[in-house]
């Protein structure tokens, strides 16, 4: 059976969605105003999911966290710990590229007020799935954000009770490719980190135990 681990580019699953991609269409005609496709190599054998595209960011960029404080802060933690080659520039065509790790959204159209709903995340999991799926050697995913966790334990077929959200929790769950471990964070939102409850110390820890376990 193929897979579709991307949505269409004029995908019309989400009534609401749309609607909001048009309206910014009609705003912003030189934005992505699409469903954000997923960045880095499909070797990976780690997954970030995120919850869905920034409006200024990804929604106008084209790539997942590029353009918004969510992005200065992943990038650079990435960077950090060796997952990226190049330097990021806010923008699509800065030349960054990814090592080992893919990024991707549990919604990938921008929702008004960053908020999707549950029927919005429902009709996009099917993509995730197959994004899972997709990655051969995957042996750990990174969740951001409580709603990016669940999204992905159900993509998984697990239920939110086997592998409790907790910044830094990390749970081994079944896939595809075998047991692979689910790690989880706060999402790196301009508004977590401006609240303390999440730090750069924090985040990078994340990183530091995803980086021991892949070299296990």
């Amino acid at each position: 059976m193929s897979l579709q681990p991307e949505p269409p580019k004029n995908c019309p699953l989400c009534p609401r969605l749309v609607e909001f991609r048009q309206r910014n269409t009609a705003l912003f005609p030189d934005w992505h105003n699409a469903p954000v496709g997923s960045f880095g190599p499909d070797d990976a054998r780690l997954l970030i999911v995120g919850l869905a595209p920034g409006l200024r960011g990804a929604n106008r960029t084209g790539r997942p966290f590029t353009g918004d404080w969510a992005g200065d802060l992943l990038f650079a933690t990435l960077a950090k710990h060796g997952f990226s080659r190049g330097t990021y520039g806010l923008d699509a065509d800065d030349g960054l590229t990814l090592k080992d790790v893919m990024i991707t959204n549990a919604v990938r159209c921008v929702p008004p007020e960053n908020k999707p709903v549950g029927a919005e995340a429902n009709a996009c999991r099917p993509f995730l799935v197959d994004r899972i799926a997709s990655l051969p050697r995957l042996s750990a995913i990174l969740a951001l954000g409580k709603i990016a966790h669940d999204n992905t334990l159900r993509a998984l077929g697990h239920r939110l009770v086997s592998a409790p959200f907790g910044h830094g929790a990390a749970s081994d769950v079944d896939a595809p490719q075998g047991a692979v471990r689910l790690f989880s964070s706060y999402h790196c939102s301009r508004y977590n980190t401006n609240t303390g409850r999440l730090t750069e110390p924090m985040f990078s820890a994340v990183f530091a135990d995803i980086r021991d376990y892949l070299g296990r």
